[in-house]
């Protein structure tokens, strides 16, 4: 699915250089490395204040955490993401509300925002899935008619851009109040262990957030708040300082990339290929493709081929286990639900060539005409 070997090997030399000097200096925690990545990143969304963490399930738990919310505050969000956006409002005891996601986007379907708002309602978490923008015009909107706090989930969107009206394009997670993303790996910005970051432009709450990343502490053994200890080490942080330069030149290859996806698999009947929302560009942390029918066999039939796929995700969240607390049932998200039996993503990375795109192309159709399975 994603193949960091053959990234690697095209950075090596600044990679092991940004590595070794950390290791000379032994800075390892808040070195001058941490801190040129916060200033590189802020720099390149445009944003007053980067604060790194340890990873981005922690980036969330922070940025709620900022906030001071009651126990029984609700949180709104989609059920058709990855736990941890959700993880975090039940760890704090606050009440996750789910509105449904967008057949088309994936992301949360601004139009069911409203009549899930309460008088307990007191931010909304929209999750940019998959590499392209939620509505946040819209949510903005919404946010500023309740008094709401966003926070952006941009860890799967990092260099995507939304068309604002009377501002411009500007970077998903520079928008809402605060934001947060992971640096996990396979991350379109990615770093070779766990990592992540909270964006904002409010002063105040960025303070909040220092201070609860670091123990509650604005000083040495004086605790201002309950806090947490999160953060961002430098051997990381070098290397994502080497990863950040070539950050829009990755997304370009993702977005070729998926333009290829595209060409090769669009008029195979019962194969939906991504929708893009016209106000955001795409970045593809997943190209993600719809089956209407058969994809377990369509899955097998790639894996015999040796083509990994994956589905992300075959449960929403109101139906898993640990969330039937909530009273959520089957038929409360029917778009989450039906999407979640027909999503599939296949392989995308800086690394995939032409022959490779074309292979995996052909082995769809494959399944689709050989086995007289036409999905419609």
């Amino acid at each position: 699915m994603v193949d960091l070997t053959g990234q690697y090997q095209k950075i090596k030399e600044a990679v092991d250089e940004g590595i070794q000097q950390v290791i000379d200096t032994t800075q390892f925690i808040n070195g001058s490395a941490t801190k040129e990545f916060a200033s590189g990143l802020a720099t390149y969304l445009k944003v007053k204040h980067v604060i790194p963490c340890a990873n981005g399930t922690d980036a969330l738990q922070i940025a709620l955490m900022a906030l001071g919310l009651k126990e029984g505050d609700e949180v709104i969000s989609i059920p058709f993401t990855f736990v941890a956006t959700v993880e975090v409002v039940a760890l704090l005891k606050l009440k996750p509300v789910f509105v449904d996601v967008d057949e088309n986007t994936f992301n949360i379907d601004v139009n069911k925002i409203e009549e899930k708002i309460t008088p307990r309602t007191k931010a909304i978490i929209p999750v940019h899935l998959f590499g392209q923008g939620a509505d946040m015009e819209k949510i903005m909107k919404i946010a500023a008619k309740y008094n709401l706090i966003v926070i952006e989930d941009n860890a799967q969107a990092i260099g995507s851009e939304l068309e604002m009206e009377g501002i411009g394009s500007v970077k998903t997670g520079t928008i809402g109040h605060i934001a947060t993303t992971s640096f996990y790996p396979t991350k379109n910005l990615g770093a070779y262990g766990d990592g992540g970051a909270l964006f904002t432009n409010d002063d105040v709450i960025a303070q909040k957030i220092k201070i609860i990343c670091d123990h509650g502490s604005a000083k040495k053994y004086y605790y201002d708040a309950i806090g947490v200890n999160s953060r961002l080490d430098s051997m990381q942080a070098a290397i994502l300082n080497v990863k950040l330069k070539n950050l829009d030149v990755y997304n370009k290859q993702r977005q070729n990339t998926a333009e290829k996806y595209d060409a090769g698999l669009k008029d195979i009947p019962g194969i939906s290929i991504p929708s893009r929302f016209e106000k955001s560009t795409h970045v593809f942390h997943q190209y993600t493709i719809k089956i209407a029918q058969n994809r377990e066999g369509l899955k097998e039939h790639l894996q015999e081929k040796g083509i990994p796929s994956m589905i992300y995700y075959p449960v929403p969240l109101h139906l898993s286990e640990a969330y039937r607390v909530y009273g959520y049932k089957q038929g409360d998200f029917p778009v989450s639900e039906k999407i979640a039996k027909e999503v599939l993503s296949l392989p995308m990375h800086t690394e995939l060539d032409v022959e490779q795109i074309e292979y995996i192309c052909e082995t769809i159709k494959e399944f689709v005409f050989r086995q007289n399975t036409v999905i419609v």
